[in-house]
């Protein structure tokens, strides 16, 4: 039996963040037992010197890479979407939730229909396809952000059955505005086929994304962007989702689309409801410049994509590149590390706690965090 020692785990800003554990390890590298050590503590076996033990990163919201966007998805893109899959674990993701943004119809079910294929090419060592992200097209007009006007639909049981009718398996979130009338029906009927919803692309007051979070909304995509913000007399869906609890904040941790001020003091406000995303476009994992997106021409700059007229896109950073970010803004890696490889499992119900996401796994599928020169470094924990 392989013992490691002074090991920390990643847990919210508000619990214990400095304790260290030790790992027990089977002959085949799997994780036996986790148990924390006393102080003063002098069992016998590899010391980690302090640094954190993780499960590799879960992304519930990214929107391609390679060059490939997920709503454009046709079945001749299988093999490159495999290597973006092989690209992503390699960044230390281990699954996505493939975010399909508003398009048209005949577009949206055949990705879908590719994406489903793609599952069948699970393997070891390979990112997995949870169920896509349906990120519209039930947004509110005012806040769609860079999502084309001209795909927008109203709320109904019969515009959500053209989209999604056969594939009803195949998805696991939907984004939409839960003010708009003809939405709590739509998010009855995602409920009853265990479709997680969030609320995004919104104008809702506080007292709608609470009627929202009554009837099943879960989680906000990408907080404070693309809804009202937090003011002192109108709370908004952010300000009662934190005041309730329990509601999931997605938050991209760039430094752009949230100021890392506010990202602070937002997970200091609900540290066990932040869950990162990178929100990542088709250009990841390419250079900066010119690139396509549908018809349109994004522009990319330090990792920041933007339409021609300045809207504000998505990035091509990596989701741990956001744990580094946040990290170095609250001074807590073991909070930020949470926030982007177990919360999002709580999310999806894959693991309730820490242990639930680390033992009788791999230690080869795992990632092992440390401090150096004051950044941030993840590799493989094995």
């Amino acid at each position: 039996m392989r013992r490691i020692i002074d090991v920390r785990l990643p847990a919210p800003l508000d619990r214990e963040l400095d304790q260290l554990h030790q790992l027990e390890i089977t002959s085949e590298g799997i994780i036996r037992q986790i148990l924390p050590m006393a102080t003063g503590d002098l069992t016998a076996g590899e010391s980690w010197n302090g640094d954190w033990l993780s499960p590799r990163g879960i992304d519930l919201q990214i929107n391609g890479g390679l060059g490939l966007a997920f709503p454009e998805l046709k079945p001749s893109d299988l093999p490159r979407l495999i290597d973006l899959l092989d690209q992503l674990w390699a960044d230390g993701v281990e699954a996505i939730a493939p975010t399909l943004v508003t398009c048209g119809i005949a577009p949206l079910r055949q990705a879908l229909s590719v994406l489903q294929e793609a599952r069948r090419h699970e393997q070891a060592g390979r990112c997995r396809l949870l169920g896509a992200h349906l990120e519209g097209p039930f947004l509110a007009n005012e806040r769609r952000g860079a999502h084309p006007p001209e795909h927008l639909a109203v709320p109904s049981l019969e515009a959500l059955d053209e989209r999604i009718g056969g594939f009803e398996t195949e998805i696991a979130l939907m984004t939409l505005a839960p003010e708009l009338p003809g939405a709590s029906a739509v998010i009855a009927r995602l409920r009853e086929l265990g479709i997680m919803v969030a609320l995004g692309h919104s104008a809702a007051k506080a007292d709608q994304a609470a009627v929202g979070f009554d009837q099943g909304v879960g989680m906000l995509t990408h907080a404070f962007n693309a809804m009202p913000g937090l003011h002192h007399r109108a709370p908004g869906p952010l300000g009662e989702a934190c005041r309730r609890g329990g509601i999931a904040l997605g938050l991209i941790a760039d430094g752009v689309h949230v100021d890392p001020t506010m990202a602070v003091l937002l997970q200091r406000l609900a540290p066990d409801q932040i869950v990162l995303v990178s929100d990542a476009l088709a250009p990841y994992g390419l250079a900066d410049g010119e690139h396509r997106w549908d018809e349109r021409v994004l522009l990319v700059t330090n990792g920041t994509c933007r339409l021609e007229d300045g809207t504000l896109a998505g990035v091509t950073l990596p989701q741990l590149e956001g744990v580094r970010r946040l990290a170095g803004w609250c001074g807590q890696p073991g909070a930020a590390i949470w926030g982007a490889t177990v919360a999002p499992r709580r999310v999806i119900g894959t693991a309730v706690t820490l242990n639930d996401a680390l033992v009788g796994q791999q230690l080869t599928n795992l990632l092992r965090w440390s401090q150096r020169e004051g950044k941030l470094h993840w590799g493989c924990a094995a």
